[in-house]
């Protein structure tokens, strides 16, 4: 700690936590001790330790437990603005991904699919909904439409990997893609889906993706905690 810095101690102690627990110094279920003992083993006061505590409980890092005391829950998920899958940026950042296929089927396009995917309204198209976790926690609803006969998807492998892995194995290269960031509170299914309250904030994106011949591939409408993922931007200055 920098007692001689502007920095306040328990925003350095929350920076140095956070750090640790990017880097998996402290994994998941990892106990901090109490704040007394840390305060003592810091040489901090215990209201700075109890302070940047709750900071890093208030961006989801951090969870109390009644009886257990301060535990890490996971680092939160930053997934980069680029044509990647969430299944492969999860893993990437070492968070055990795992799928839950909630309905495999195929079905008439709405007017917004048909729009996206380059196909006549009422045309059939595929339906993958799935339930992405992390550590056995939910972390996005992913809904994903792709044209009918693009490729054979089978539910246990869709529970096995991540959907643009199988695009790619199918011999599909994607090439680019149309995307949309957004956020809304959660509605009291979501909620219960992603083990959130009704009303708390929800990260939306969709996605519509395209092979190397300009084919429309699939159209991703998708809703994430954002208590435990955030969307990375790296803005470049304009010459």
């Amino acid at each position: 700690m920098d007692r001689g810095s502007p920095v306040p101690l328990y925003f350095q102690l929350a920076q140095q936590l956070e750090a640790a627990i990017e880097q998996g110094e402290l994994a998941p279920g990892s106990l901090l001790g109490n704040e007394i003992d840390l305060a003592g083993r810091l040489g901090l006061s215990r209201p700075t330790v109890r302070q940047a505590i709750q900071s890093l409980v208030d961006k989801g890092l951090l969870v109390r437990r009644r009886g257990v005391g301060t535990q890490v829950v996971h680092s939160q998920v930053k997934r980069p603005l680029e044509l990647s899958s969430l299944y492969d940026d999860l893993e990437a950042a070492g968070q055990r991904p795992a799928t839950r296929v909630l309905r495999h089927t195929v079905q008439p396009a709405t007017a917004q699919v048909a729009a996206a995917l380059g196909v006549p309204e009422g045309a059939d198209v595929v339906l993958v909904e799935r339930l992405r976790l992390a550590h056995g926690e939910p972390m996005a609803h992913l809904r994903n439409h792709l044209p009918s006969g693009l490729l054979t998807l089978e539910s246990a492998a869709l529970e096995e990997t991540g959907l643009y892995r199988l695009l790619r194995g199918a011999g599909i290269t994607l090439h680019s893609a149309r995307q949309t960031v957004g956020a809304r509170a959660a509605t009291a299914d979501e909620a219960e889906r992603l083990a959130e309250s009704t009303g708390a904030p929800l990260l939306t994106m969709e996605r519509t993706t395209f092979d190397d011949t300009g084919r429309a591939i699939e159209f991703g409408s998708h809703t994430y905690r954002a208590s435990r993922y955030a969307f990375e931007f790296q803005l470049l200055v304009r010459p």
